[in-house]
């Protein structure tokens, strides 16, 4: 029943940055590992980076290099530092978890000139 609360999102110039925030309700100390996904209009959703309870990372091959997870267990709360961003990263940012939890509302990244 851990509710993930996803804030950050905005409008941004190609080349930017944004850092998004994923606040849990609950600890996500129990959880395997927490997902960052990412859907734009017309396509599915797809991973963009998970961490797991170990700090493991790995991202997806078109944010490699650019993006960057982390989380803070003490509050409860993953981040993902986006720098350099494209106009192809636009899309709704949504977090996770690994076992899978209920889709939050997401956070919109507009990257646009």
């Amino acid at each position: 029943q851990v509710q993930l609360v996803e804030s950050g999102g905005g409008l941004v110039q190609p080349g930017g940055s944004l850092r998004l925030s994923c606040a849990a309700s609950g600890s996500i100390f129990s959880f395997k590992a927490m997902t960052w996904y990412r859907q734009a209009p017309g396509k599915q959703r797809e991973m963009v980076a998970i961490i797991s309870s170990g700090e493991f990372t790995n991202y997806a091959d078109f944010v490699k290099g650019r993006f960057t997870i982390s989380r803070d267990n003490a509050k409860n709360t993953v981040y993902l530092q986006m720098n350099s961003l494209k106009p192809e990263d636009t899309a709704i940012y949504y977090c996770n978890a690994i076992p899978i939890l209920a889709w939050g509302q997401g956070t919109q990244v507009t990257v646009s000139s």
